[in-house]
């Protein structure tokens, strides 16, 4: 059997410091993910709901790079005890950044699927939400006078 890894990759019309911010500033991992009480750098972590503030996800931080590799181990109540391993990935392109993420470690097997299908679906929506986010502060800084 082959290890089950959710990729996915996108482009965003920002640099890879405006992009790493989103990745790792509470206030705009707030916007279009969950919250952690503080910056996402080398170290514990955990990540609360907007509205509930009940903690749903926790790690540890293992990668820190600024602008180019940020690297956690993530958790969620429905995995129970199981660890998996989130890397994000930023590079330079022409006009911006391409943001690529690694899911791997995921739970395997029939019964993880619609574990699976709500986790791929989950990164589908966060991470529009985090292009929509970036792309309307650029186009407000851009309008600015």
């Amino acid at each position: 059997m082959t290890d089950t890894i959710l990729r996915k990759s996108i482009y965003l019309r920002a640099s890879r410091a405006q992009v790493w911010a989103y990745l790792t500033d509470p206030e705009k991992l707030a916007l279009w993910f969950h919250k952690p009480k503080s910056p996402l750098t080398e170290g514990a972590y955990a990540m609360y709901g907007a509205e509930s503030g009940d903690k749903l996800i926790w790690g540890e931080v293992t990668r820190a790079q600024p602008y180019e590799v940020l690297e956690y181990s993530f958790t969620v109540k429905p995995m129970g005890d199981a660890i998996s391993h989130v890397r994000w990935t930023l590079d330079e392109v022409p006009g911006g950044t391409r943001l690529s993420l690694e899911h791997t470690g995921l739970p395997q097997g029939a019964d993880a699927f619609d574990l699976m299908l709500a986790l791929d679906k989950g990164w589908d929506d966060h991470i529009a939400r985090m292009r929509a986010c970036l792309h309307e502060n650029a186009e407000n800084l851009s309008h600015s006078p």
